[in-house]
């Protein structure tokens, strides 16, 4: 599999995973004011990335073009910069500090998942 193949492929297949998250998200939490299914797969994001930046250094010697599948691609199409940006300027335009709120969650538990990822990916090499 070429990697232009495989980012195509898993950014379909992570971008139907936020679809559906989104969608689950907001059945169970159908009166919720903040984007729980955007914050869920930006998090998820976070930590798996983190999780595999070290595996892939040190452990897991998976061929350049399925690694690029799984970061740039699932990894890339399951999270989302562009939908957190909308929906945290919406959300301010109703309630500022519920805006201001939504980004200072959304980047601090993002980095702490983040962290704790790498810091587990770390402890599995």
């Amino acid at each position: 599999m070429g990697p232009l193949l495989g980012v195509f492929l898993g950014g379909g297949l992570g971008a139907l995973c936020r679809y559906g998250v989104g969608v689950w998200a907001g059945r169970l939490l159908p009166d919720a004011r903040v984007p729980w299914g955007t914050f869920s797969v930006n998090v998820a994001g976070c930590f798996v990335l983190g999780a595999l930046v070290p595996l892939f250094a040190v452990r897991l010697s998976w061929p350049a073009p399925v690694r690029l599948a799984v970061t740039t691609g699932f990894l890339g199409g399951l999270t989302t910069f562009s939908t957190f940006g909308q929906e945290s300027v919406a959300l301010a335009s109703r309630a500022p500090a519920l805006g201001l709120a939504n980004v200072a969650l959304n980047v601090g538990v993002g980095l702490a998942a983040a962290t704790l990822g790498m810091w587990l990916g770390g402890r599995l090499t």
